[in-house]
């Protein structure tokens, strides 16, 4: 038999990568929606928010279910069967004229969608064809949501300007249809369904036992036994420290907060998708930083250095685009995501491989959780104290508190035994 030159793995992570680069639009939209919303409808900021709360929070509720459901109904089913409800969901919001009817669209229809792929995607597909090179790939597939982030960002803000906002809606609900094809001809459910072994799997190599459960209780099953584990508290309660200080406050509320500084919003989304461009190169160096060293002193720098940019944040924003500000986007970009190799690791030593996805999805509630505080919280301390400088602190403080309970995962344990 002729061997392949290119393992078919690489084909299935450069599937996921660029799956999650396209869909990266609608993860993008509700920073650029915020303004444009508040000045169409005169909806308060709280009201916008409050759609982006409950989209991040469902994100991260669905997730260990969507892991689940992967392992039952296949992955290519879940995707797109996701995609087509981010799609119907984006377009429908251009009939929308109540509050109520964004949160019920973006908030539970976007964000129900968005949480069955995304990270849990990435995580499934590494698992599944990777045992080698783990850490880069899911580096690699974690930056493809930032990369979608730099093509999508600028682009919708000018829509969003010139256009309105409703461009926006379109532009996104169009995005996640185009790649439901995509995933039904190009990317291939597992090794085994085609006769392969996963990347750097040993010669006894033997394919895992399917689960008896059902997708639900699997879920619930996983979430029961990992709840006795203090090291799974640990990664939840730190990775909820990630969302809120990432995506939940930087991610939603970084234009609107520039935006009050008198920047403006299409220089603002420049900014933020910049964030992208270094966080690409921060999440594959911390996919590769992942495989040779202690995971857990990873994360005590990056939660760490993240706390101390936070408080800096609030005395270098700017009317215009200062150095300052674009040395904290620098820096904040490597650091945006680079969370999210490491954690992945720690979360096999919960219950174990097979179930790693599964556990991972359950730590990722967590971050959205976080990310769903900050989203609304951040937006009620800007209406009641007229700025997010408070908003920013609190974070900061968050982030240091983390830095040191990271330190407590999985003691005694050495850097070889977490990966296992």
């Amino acid at each position: 038999m002729k061997r392949q030159k290119i393992h078919p793995g690489w084909i299935a992570a450069t599937v996921t990568f660029f799956t999650l680069m396209a869909s990266a639009g609608y993860r993008s939209a509700p920073s650029v929606l915020i303004v444009p919303l508040e000045e169409a409808f005169g909806w308060s900021r709280s009201q916008v928010a409050a759609a982006v709360s409950i989209n991040v929070l469902l994100f991260g509720l669905v997730a260990p279910f969507a892991a689940a459901l992967m392992e039952r109904f296949t992955v290519r089913k879940v995707v797109m069967s996701a995609l087509a409800l981010v799609s119907i969901s984006a377009t429908s919001t251009i009939f929308m004229n109540q509050p109520w009817h964004l949160w019920a669209l973006w908030g539970v229809g976007v964000g129900v969608g968005a949480g069955s792929m995304a990270l849990v995607f990435a995580a499934t597909i590494a698992n599944r064809w990777f045992v080698a090179r783990k850490g880069i790939v899911i580096g690699a597939l974690t930056a493809a949501t930032a990369s979608g982030q730099l093509i999508f960002l600028p682009m919708l803000s000018q829509f969003a300007v010139t256009y309105g906002w409703k461009s926006v809606s379109l532009t996104v609900g169009t995005a996640a249809a185009l790649v439901i094809p995509f995933i039904y001809f190009f990317l291939k459910e597992k090794p085994e369904s085609i006769g392969m072994t996963p990347y750097g799997a040993p010669a006894d190599w033997q394919p895992p036992a399917p689960s008896e459960l059902s997708a639900g209780r699997m879920a619930i099953d996983t979430l029961k036994v990992s709840s006795k584990s203090k090291d799974f508290w640990i990664l939840f309660g730190t990775f909820l420290v990630c969302g809120l200080s990432t995506n939940g406050l930087i991610g939603t509320h970084f234009i609107p907060a520039a935006h009050d500084h008198g920047m403006a919003e299409t220089v603002a989304a420049g900014l933020l998708a910049l964030v992208g461009v270094f966080d690409v190169i921060g999440t594959l160096f911390s996919g590769w930083l992942t495989d040779r060293m202690d995971p857990r002193r990873l994360l005590f720098f990056y939660y760490g250095l993240r706390g101390l940019s936070l408080f800096l944040l609030p005395s270098i924003l700017f009317s215009t685009m200062h150095p300052s500000t674009l040395v904290f986007i620098i820096f904040y970009g490597l650091d945006w995501v680079a969370t999210v190799p490491p954690t992945l690791v720690l979360c096999r030593i919960v219950m174990g491989n097979q179930r790693s996805a599964v556990v991972y999805g359950w730590v990722f509630v967590g971050h959205q959780i976080g990310a769903s505080i900050a989203a609304i919280g951040a937006a009620v301390l800007r209406v009641k104290l007229g700025d997010y400088a408070l908003a920013f602190y609190i974070s900061a403080a968050m982030c240091l508190v983390a830095a040191f309970a990271v330190l407590h995962i999985a003691k005694g344990k050495t850097a070889a035994e977490l990966r296992g």
